[in-house]
């Protein structure tokens, strides 16, 4: 195991389920995974935390379960996956005019054009989560995807910018900081699952990710290494497991049930002859449901789920001609069987299940090859894109290997006592757009000159240790 490389911890807070997942890159760039927790949700729905107290209790038992697994994990900052049908995206296009067009261009540059479209003007009530460029533009030369190096006086790009509701995004901070912990970033939770299910092949052929959680269902659509689109579609598993229980009148824990052990996406794969016993409630006669009755119910919602996905890829113009590496199903909700045909049938594109083993190192859990932890092992691997190309300054004890359990006995200790200062609500003055971009170049700044302070200091040695055997 690589000891120098930081442990990074994904927290994925789902409509059905909370997990966390505490992983290292080994020498081999494969992730070790350190510690995994999970617990069931029952404060989200939708994608949106509704209920903050139900949803510190669920991150609370997700890290105690974490902690069991590596009982000397001291989890501080965590990558959090954000969804929910308030996320919205657009199209934009930015340009800088540079002073010194001898010099060429740096990452000062581009850095000043990506933080320059936080200023895009957006509705009031929400605010911008990520800023992706898509393609970079120098002077007349387009379609460029790294310009740093080159000479010229005008760049620009077009840039895919990904927006939700303020009041979304501050329930999610709240739940993770009163748990205890620090959000290092939020991410978007398509483009965390299609980190881990995809390789460098899949983003160059385009692909389209559908992500199937337990209350939206998220898209994320590539082309030739450049992230196309992305949407939420507010249905998801839970809508399946709804659906069930109102069309056959059971209850929903036998509804949910039904549909991961006898369900199909397809109903003409379901036996006619095949039958569920249900048992009766409080002495009533049981009831038998048709798997051929549930196999239809599934397949009439999956319809329209997947009916949303051929309608927002033919809104950006993407068919099947142009979809080589096909569709990607992964998520909880991916793993109904005969799916993948349901899928190629009603889109016309090939497709398959993308599994989050693609990046794991050898000996890890057999569960986390699970689509449903395709989000949470993304989050790890988008940190380790941010560590390993310097775009946010990563602490030095992210993670910390520490045996005494302060942290969490301090956490435990205020929970069980009600202390009244970690219950409280702190808001302090909300920070404008171009506050929190200046408090960025800071920090990044700032580990910039720690890097080079270090190479000088590590080269006069170096020097030094020369001079000395020469003497």
């Amino acid at each position: 195991m690589n000891q120098e490389a930081p442990i990074i911890v994904g927290l994925d807070i789902g409509t059905t389920k909370i997990a966390a997942i505490a992983g290292r890159k080994n020498e081999y760039g494969k992730l070790e995974i350190l510690g995994f927790g999970k617990a069931p949700s029952f404060g989200v729905q939708h994608g949106m935390v509704l209920n903050i107290d139900q949803t510190i209790k669920a991150i609370r038992q997700a890290l105690e379960n974490c902690y069991a697994s590596n009982p000397n994990l001291e989890i501080n900052e965590v990558y959090v996956g954000i969804a929910g049908h308030h996320i919205k995206s657009l199209q934009t296009r930015g340009d800088i005019v540079r002073s010194d067009t001898d010099a060429e261009i740096s990452q000062k540059d581009i850095d000043q054009l990506i933080n320059d479209q936080y200023k895009t003007v957006i509705p009031a009530s929400d605010q911008i989560i990520d800023v992706i460029p898509q393609q970079y533009i120098v002077d007349s030369l387009q379609n460029i995807t790294y310009p740093i190096g080159m000479s010229g006086v005008k760049v620009g790009a077009n840039f895919h910018i990904i927006t939700g509701d303020k009041n979304a995004i501050r329930n999610i901070n709240r739940s993770v900081e009163k748990s205890g912990l620090r959000i290092h970033d939020l991410v978007l939770q398509p483009l965390a699952s299609a980190a881990a299910v995809m390789c460098d092949l899949d983003f160059e052929a385009g692909v389209a990710i559908v992500d199937i959680g337990g209350g939206t269902t998220d898209l994320a659509v590539f082309y030739e290494g450049i992230l196309k689109h992305t949407a939420v579609i507010p249905y998801g598993g839970e809508n399946i497991t709804n659906d069930i229980k109102n069309g056959l009148g059971v209850l929903k824990t036998q509804a949910e049930q039904m549909k991961v052990q006898f369900g199909y996406a397809l109903a003409d794969e379901a036996k006619n002859n095949a039958y569920i016993t249900i048992p009766g409630l409080r002495g009533q006669n049981p009831k038998e449901i048709s798997v051929k009755n549930l196999a239809h119910i599934i397949q009439a919602r999956m319809s329209e789920i997947l009916d949303f996905v051929v309608y927002h890829l033919k809104q950006i113009g993407m068919d099947n001609k142009m979809l080589n590496g096909g569709i990607i199903l992964t998520g909880g909700g991916s793993q109904l069987k005969h799916l993948i045909q349901l899928t190629e049938y009603t889109t016309g594109v090939n497709a398959r299940i993308g599994y989050p083993n693609e990046h794991l190192a050898s000996g890890h859990i057999d569960e986390l090859t699970k689509p449903m932890y395709a989000t949470c092992v993304g989050l790890i691997l988008k940190g380790y894109n941010d560590y390993e190309n310097d775009r946010r300054a990563l602490e030095e004890n992210y993670v910390k290997i520490n045996t005494s359990f302060i942290a969490k006995e301090k956490a435990s200790n205020k929970a069980a006592t009600g202390d009244e200062d970690w219950m409280q609500e702190e808001e302090g003055p909300a920070e404008d757009t171009a506050a929190i971009q200046a408090r960025k170049a800071n920090e990044r700044n700032a580990s910039l000159k720690s890097f080079l302070d270090r190479m000088k200091t590590k080269i006069i040695d170096m020097f030094t240790e020369e001079e000395d055997a020469k003497l």
